[in-house]
């Protein structure tokens, strides 16, 4: 029998990719055609992790190996980002920026920060915010802005979509 020996950074490595996965099969595992938005859903771009502590949460990751870009304000949603590419998507770290960030209200919270939000891909923002807002599931905002890789972005609330606050991002 081997021993396991107990490694921090990778236990936390290991929630992290537990929290993709369950996104992931959140997603996968419903019978798409019953599901609201079948048809509008691409692929999953990101998995967002707010965090008192961007630096030490970068280097965690680069530790690990991941290519992990520079920290970079977005002053228009009151964070900064940092991104780390994974083989099959990304991860996105969120600290706040400014005074109004809403990701300071989320780490009020959740101290030692957590997942935020997912993110999936759309063909067309626009016919996907028409599509969610006939099926009565809600924006957080009236029309997309641009988000974090410049494309046109939609948040949809929580409460309609079991929980999670998923970002709609234009291919």
């Amino acid at each position: 029998p081997s021993l396991r020996v107990f490694c921090p950074k990778m236990a936390a490595f290991r929630s992290v990719l537990n929290v993709a996965n369950s996104a992931k099969l959140a997603l996968s595992s419903r019978t798409m055609a019953s599901h609201p938005l079948a048809g509008l859903l691409g692929r999953l771009n990101h998995v967002a992790i707010a965090t008192p502590d961007l630096e030490k949460s970068a280097n965690f990751y680069k530790s690990l190996g991941a290519k992990v870009s520079e920290a970079v304000p977005q002053k228009e949603h009151g964070v900064y980002t940092v991104f780390v590419e994974l083989p099959n998507s990304k991860i996105e770290l969120l600290h706040p920026f400014g005074e109004k960030s809403p990701i300071q209200a989320f780490l009020n919270k959740n101290k030692d920060g957590g997942m935020h939000h997912i993110c999936i891909e759309v063909r067309c923002i626009d016919e996907a915010v028409k599509a969610v807002r006939d099926k009565k599931i809600r924006t957080l905002g009236e029309k997309p802005k641009i988000g974090a890789h410049g494309k046109p972005v939609m948040f949809l609330h929580p409460k309609d979509c079991g929980g999670v606050l998923i970002e709609l991002e234009q291919e």
